[in-house]
């Protein structure tokens, strides 16, 4: 093999894993309505601040855009969380960081996307 291929496999895994991260769901995370648990689950909007909450009847105890995750990371509590998403894209995104960082994520929610849960 000569270093043409080498650096031809090392870019598409790169690629490979920057799609996956991206794109591919975070498995093992139930779509609810409403993730609000009075007790023991906090309501935390990734949404971009330039999204309009007054019209969603989401109620949420904390408001940290996907881009602001990692600033404010430490102000957020360490109990079960259930996340509000604008897109699977920011979802799958802040799911990852989340897990990551050891926070239990109970449920999410997208907010252009309504959850077809069984009943």
């Amino acid at each position: 093999m000569n270093m043409n291929t080498y650096i031809i496999l090392i870019v598409s895994s790169l690629l490979c894993i920057m799609l996956y991260k991206r794109y591919f769901p975070v498995l093992g995370i139930p779509c609810k309505k409403s993730g609000h648990d009075k007790t023991s689950t906090v309501v935390l909007d990734i949404r971009d601040y330039n999204i309009d909450v007054n019209q969603s009847q989401n109620r949420s105890d904390m408001r940290i855009p996907y881009a602001y995750l990692k600033r404010f990371i430490q102000e957020i509590p360490h109990q079960k969380i259930h996340v509000i998403a604008n897109d699977r894209l920011e979802l799958n995104l802040g799911l990852r960081y989340l897990r990551s960082k050891g926070y239990q994520v109970a449920s999410y929610q997208l907010s252009n996307c309504p959850c077809r849960e069984k009943e």
